[in-house]
């Protein structure tokens, strides 16, 4: 399985393991299959949703 890093789009990411829809749910992340989440990085969505981006991707890596 293909490493899901920070730089990650969130579309590449629910591509690579979609198991990790709940934790995105979890932060807030509720329109996982729009436009923006092709585009926009986990680092990014992070950003935007008032959570560090080392606790989501130790959540994304706990899947």
């Amino acid at each position: 399985m293909a490493d899901i890093t920070k730089d990650t789009t969130i579309g590449e990411a629910l591509r690579t393991n979609p198991d990790i829809a709940p934790v995105l749910m979890e932060i807030g992340m509720h329109c996982l299959g729009c436009p923006s989440a092709q585009g926009e990085t986990l680092e990014e969505a992070a950003m935007v949703h008032g959570i560090a981006v080392d606790d989501l991707m130790a959540k994304i890596a706990a899947v």
